[in-house]
This record gives structure tokens, sequence and C-alpha cells, in this order.
């Protein structure tokens, strides 16, 4: 991966937090098949610098980074009380009609870091919103209640409504051929998919300041993410 320019990826700032746009394939916290991670570069920008929580590797928005202890305290407490409101935008196999669809199951993970819907697992709820349909697909809004590992995606996989590219939970690469009847691919070439990792942003975060004021982020798509969106409107 070519050097991040971390600069680049703030989306806001103040005297307590950076809120940044999480490229794909960035590591949040350190990773010992990575020369970069998140955390490291925010370190580099600001010492004293605290990752308020993670996104996976493939998953690209906002992430919230403390600059200071006080800060990190009072964003963790609004964690635990559940007072932070994120909004995830997925890519799904199928057309589906969600109206403020509530899932509410446990889910366990494994020591491989997989997760599965289990009784014996940690309270998950995730609600969902139908943003836009297509052809086949669909854009769903996602508000995790809970942090568990693979939540969404693993709720949206129950709701057989796995997110393209997710092959770990039965979603399908998306490719171009599948969209465009008159598709010619260059002899001796291989198709690659539209977008190869899981089709999920964390497109916003609202949290509350440490002056009390409410603060609202926005990330936008990063190319993959809008190249893919972009392909269905065609299909629309």
């Amino acid at each position: 991966m070519k050097k991040i320019d971390f600069q680049k990826l703030i989306l806001f700032e103040n005297t307590d937090y950076l809120v940044i746009n999480k490229p794909p394939y960035l590591s949040s916290l350190d990773d010992r098949h990575e020369a970069q991670n998140i955390l490291d570069l925010a370190k580099a920008h600001t010492p004293d610098s605290q990752l308020c929580h993670r996104l996976d590797k493939e998953t690209s928005g906002c992430l919230v980074i403390a600059k200071n202890p006080e800060a990190y305290r009072h964003l963790a407490m609004q964690f635990e009380s559940r007072k932070v409101d994120k909004v995830y935008h997925a890519v799904v196999e199928g057309i589906k009609e969600f109206s403020n669809v509530l899932v509410d199951r446990n889910l366990l993970a494994n020591n491989k870091g997989i997760a599965k819907v289990s009784k014996e697992g940690k309270p998950a709820k995730t609600i969902f919103n139908t943003l836009k349909t297509y052809y086949a697909h669909t854009l769903v809004e996602c508000k995790p209640i809970t942090g568990r590992l693979h939540q969404i995606r693993v709720h949206l996989a129950y709701l057989k409504a796995p997110i393209c590219g997710d092959t770990l939970y039965g979603g399908n690469p998306l490719f171009l051929s599948s969209l465009k009847r008159r598709f010619n691919l260059k002899k001796d070439t291989e198709e690659l998919p539209i977008m190869q990792r899981v089709s999920l942003h964390a497109y916003s975060i609202e949290f509350e300041g440490l002056d009390g004021i409410q603060l609202k982020i926005i990330a936008p798509y990063p190319k993959d993410f809008q190249v893919l969106v972009n392909q269905l409107e065609k299909t629309a």
C-alpha cells in the first residue's frame, strides 16, 4: 500500500477529537503484516491519540480518535451508555424493503474471528432501512445499537441479505458482467469484481463533544464504493 497522507483523511478536528474517513485495507491498530496503521498515523499527528472504536480492515468510513485522555473517557462513556449514533451503508444481494427492521439476535465469536447468531452469544441489535433498490441489489442503511464483532454483516446474512463481496457470511462478489448486457472482457483476462472487498462503509457518526455540543460527521464514499453505486444506478 502506498504511503497514506493522514491529513487528507481528516473530516473533522477540534482540540479534543479527530474524525477521519478511514480508507479500506488499512488496519485500525498494529498489524504485523502492514507497514502502516491508523493509530501510528494518528500518533504522528497528535502524540496522545487514542482510537475511540475500531473498524474492520476492509471497512471504510468514520473513525473517531481522541486527542487527549479526557476526551477518550468522555466518548468511552457514551459508547458504554449507547449514546453514540453510528450509521453504515451496505450494498446487499436481492431486493429488500426494510423499514426500521430490528434484528435482535445474540452473537457469538470464535477464536478465528468469525461470528454467528447464537443464544449463548452476547446481545446484539441492529436497525435496517432500505435507501434504494436496484435491479437485483439494495443499498441499505444500518444502525448498530450494540458493537459486536461483524455485527452488521452477520445480521444482514440472518435476514438473507448478505453484503456483496462478503464471502465469509454468504455474500458473492459483484461483477460488471452481471449488470451490463453487452459486456466484453478482453481476451485472456480474468474479470475482477467491481468492488474487491465487503461493500460496507461507516457513513456517519454522532456524539457529544466535551463542551456538550452534539457533533455529527459524514464520510463521503471512497472511490470503489462510489463506483459500485454508480454502476447499480444504471440498473435501477
